[in-house]
């Protein structure tokens, strides 16, 4: 077995809609990235790569290459989980915990967890989504951004 964690944060910005987990959940703001800011998605690519001693999302989708400008995230772990199959290795759960004061989470997590076991190739048994606030303390609490942690086990 291998453990890995993944940690991501993103800056709010203009736009109407945020997308977490593969899912467009509407905001007054968007959040500010290179790709398409599923701070999610690239906290649970970390938390891959991590456990099979890959480095990080940054070594392999850098912010500088045009190709991944506005990529759909969905595409990045499809790819992480390209990369754990060519060594033989295998998710076995996801655990992530979002940090948000706003918007409220609750209603589209069920919704996340089907994208992401999908492109994991598990069962979304395997998939756990959560999220708390920072009870409005820090550049979280204060709607400055979103963050997430993430925790993978592969086999």
């Amino acid at each position: 077995m291998r453990i890995g964690h993944g940690f991501d944060v993103h800056a709010f910005g203009p736009g109407e809609f945020i997308t977490l987990g593969g899912v467009r959940i509407p905001h007054t703001h968007g959040l500010i990235a290179h790709s398409d800011g599923d701070v999610l998605l690239h906290a649970l690519c970390d938390a891959l790569l991590g456990a099979a001693g890959l480095g990080d999302i940054g070594q392999h989708f850098p912010d500088h290459d045009l190709e991944f400008r506005n990529i759909d995230s969905r595409l990045l772990l499809r790819r992480v989980v390209g990369l754990l199959e060519e060594r033989r290795l295998v998710v076995s759960n996801v655990d992530a915990t979002i940090i948000a004061q706003a918007p409220r989470m609750a209603p589209y997590i069920p919704a996340m967890r089907e994208p992401i076991a999908a492109d994991l190739g598990i069962i979304p048994d395997r998939v756990n989504v959560k999220a708390t606030t920072t009870e409005r303390l820090g550049y979280i609490g204060r709607g400055e951004g979103i963050a997430v942690h993430a925790v993978a086990l592969l086999l």
